[in-house]
């Protein structure tokens, strides 16, 4: 109970912040409706390319890679609080204070899961009110969702380890960039069978393609790869909960 304890009071802390701080609020929502208004009506004519036969039209593919994308970078945008956290004291005065460190994982993890819903309904929202087709149905969308969370959980993870390992704000660009990389090397404007060359070949070794293609699956209601996508979110997350908890333990080394 105690573990549980000192999550809620971190989360607690993480959401007032972000929630009373317009610097942390405005970026986080203002990001994944940039992506989707700039990706989905911008690009909306790479819909009428030969072969591309995605049947709930551009807005629908684009959505779902700008929702993983929020997914991601709200746990990447929680790593630099942690990180922030180091800077001013505050996260070494908690780990003195609390007996079950771990909890104070799982505390940053609720906080990015809740940015995260936050700016998923407003996204959804602002999805449905163009008129986005979805042919899938609720449990479709049910799947959808939860490879979100998986992906904002894994995303947290990794944010955490780099945070609690260097304990300084300039962390950022290492937390950020590998994800960045990993989300744009995977099909974001077309199908994965309209890539070509390298870039193909790379997208086909990314584990978040998977993901991405088995979302798409969900909103289009013709689900695909969900074995494959769930396998590798759920493996990249227990790599990075190893990856983010021997953080920790660095963390509390350095005293």
């Amino acid at each position: 109970m105690r573990v549980f304890a000192v999550a809620s009071g971190v989360a607690w802390r993480m959401m007032h912040n972000f929630f009373t701080n317009k610097a942390l609020l405005i970026p986080s929502i203002a990001f994944p409706l940039f992506f989707f208004t700039a990706f989905a009506g911008g690009l909306a004519g790479i819909s009428n390319a030969p072969g591309f036969d995605f049947p709930d039209g551009y807005t629908a593919f684009q959505f779902v890679f700008v929702l993983l994308q929020s997914a991601a970078f709200s746990g990447v945008f929680t790593g630099f609080g942690i990180a922030r956290d180091f800077e001013s004291g505050f996260a070494r005065r908690l780990m003195l204070a609390s007996s079950h460190r771990s909890g104070i994982v799982l505390g940053y993890a609720i906080a990015a899961l809740g940015r995260w819903l936050v700016v998923a309904g407003l996204l959804t929202a602002i999805a449905f009110a163009v008129r986005m087709k979805v042919s899938g149905g609720t449990v479709d969308l049910v799947g959808l969702y939860t490879l979100g969370l998986l992906v904002n959980l894994t995303a947290t993870l990794w944010a955490a380890g780099v945070a609690m390992r260097l304990r300084t704000m300039q962390a950022g660009p290492i937390m950020q960039m590998p994800v960045f990389l990993v989300l744009f090397f995977a099909p974001v404007y077309v199908p994965l069978s309209l890539l070509d060359g390298w870039i193909h070949s790379v997208a086909v070794a990314n584990p978040l393609t998977r993901v991405i293609e088995s979302g798409r699956g969900f909103i289009s209601g013709a689900p695909t790869e969900v074995l494959e996508a769930y396998a590798a979110a759920i493996v990249l997350g227990v790599l990075f909960l190893v990856w983010a908890i021997r953080g920790l333990r660095k963390a509390e080394a350095a005293g």
